[in-house]
């Protein structure tokens, strides 16, 4: 399964030192993203959405251990979740994007 995920807080942090004053979310994604890299299972960010690959537990302990390690950024956090459930396929991560890549460049774009 691949799961495409955005986390992000909301609300007043619970730490004044997470507090950005430009309203900038990049110190709690950068939180959340060290989880999934840490996470060993393949994955890739994008300016709106984190991929993560892996088995349904997995993947859902990852999201679960990025989206509390968004907690302290704000009284409370959004989370967006998008999720390709295809049973006995793997590295599809890259697939998808192989395949689209080669129909692109099939038709000449």
């Amino acid at each position: 399964m691949i799961v495409a995920f955005s986390v992000a807080p909301s609300g007043a942090p619970t730490d004044a030192a997470t507090d950005a004053p430009d309203g900038s979310v990049h110190d709690a994604v950068a939180a959340a993203v060290r989880v999934v890299r840490a996470s060993g299972l393949p994955n890739r960010t994008s300016s709106m959405f984190t991929e993560i690959e892996g088995e349904w537990d997995e993947v859902f302990a990852v999201v679960k251990a990025a989206t509390e390690a968004v907690l302290p950024f704000g009284s409370r956090v959004s989370l967006v979740l998008k999720a390709d459930i295809r049973p006995g396929w793997t590295g599809e991560i890259d697939g998808k994007v192989a395949r689209l890549e080669r129909a692109l460049d099939d038709d000449g774009i």
